[in-house]
């Protein structure tokens, strides 16, 4: 199976900055995509910026110019820079890996992966 791992959520005060990263282990035989999703309570979960295993890059317009999605193929982590960050910002962010991972009998499948989620709040 795979395991994510997330880690760079916080306080931090409108106008700062955070790095999120999102780490994956297991039995992957590749990655298809790489993305962050952001839940407000009260809202439902949005994409926030996803990035495919060749580096095509999409964000929600609320994020666009501001917050930047890498990733390390080698490491199989994913990155998320925020800048110049808004209160409305503030969610529990989660990240999600589109993955090949070999299953029984030989046989391979593409499955999405979740992490746990972080905490990102923005406030004075």
């Amino acid at each position: 199976q795979v395991q994510l791992v997330e880690s760079g959520g916080g306080l931090v005060q409108p106008g700062g900055s955070l790095r999120l990263s999102c780490a994956a282990s297991g039995s992957i035989v590749s990655i298809v995509t790489m993305g962050w999703y952001r839940q407000a309570p009260g809202k439902q979960r949005e994409l926030v910026a996803q990035i495919t295993s060749g580096g095509t890059t999409n964000y929600v317009d609320s994020v666009k110019g501001r917050f930047t999605i890498s990733k390390d193929g080698a490491k199989n982590t994913v990155y998320l820079q925020m800048n110049s960050l808004k209160p409305e910002d503030t969610a529990v962010y989660y990240c999600l890996f589109r993955a090949v991972i070999d299953g029984t009998f030989g046989l391979r499948s593409v499955n999405d992966y979740w992490g746990r989620g972080t905490q990102v709040t923005v406030s004075s």
